[in-house]
């Protein structure tokens, strides 16, 4: 599915988008917004990179920050729900990962977790493993899958 699909299906359904990203610093509503007339769809995105933002913007909780730390599926949960909490959308989306370069033996490069989360359903998250695509790539692949799950979730 397009974007300009996926933006006509969220039209269709009556249904308003947030993003909330870390790694790809705002890919995933730069995508949104490159299709002309994304404006009564797309209703906000949250650029989160720093755990001070998640927490500050998203409301995500420092001790799930502490005690997971920030790329994991419990604050992509709560990063997607934070979105949709702090806005007028319907439906939400999150982005957290190590694009690199780097990660560690327990986080490794290219390691992203999602988040879905729709109003009056239950919120969906998932682990991806890009592997060490390089920074371009991972942040690429993730901004695709982010799409990819707004579609699903339209279809």
């Amino acid at each position: 599915m397009t974007v300009a699909e996926l933006l006509a299906n969220a039209r269709y359904w009556g249904l308003k988008i947030a993003t909330a990203e870390s790694c790809t610093g705002g890919m995933v509503a730069a995508a949104l917004t490159d299709v002309a007339g994304a404006s009564d769809v797309f209703e906000r995105g949250f650029v989160t990179y720093s755990n001070a933002a998640k927490v500050g913007l998203l409301g995500v909780s420092a001790a799930t920050l502490a005690s997971h730390g920030a790329v994991s599926e419990p604050v992509a949960r709560e990063m997607a729900e934070g979105a949709l909490s702090r806005s007028e959308a319907d439906l939400a989306v999150s982005i957290t990962g190590i694009a690199g370069p780097g990660g560690s033996e327990f986080k490794p490069e290219g390691r992203v977790c999602f988040g879905l989360a729709r109003t009056g359903r239950e919120t969906r998250v998932a682990t991806v493993e890009f592997g060490a695509l390089g920074r371009a790539k991972v942040r690429k692949a993730a901004t695709n899958h982010a799409l990819a799950l707004l579609a699903q979730a339209l279809g």
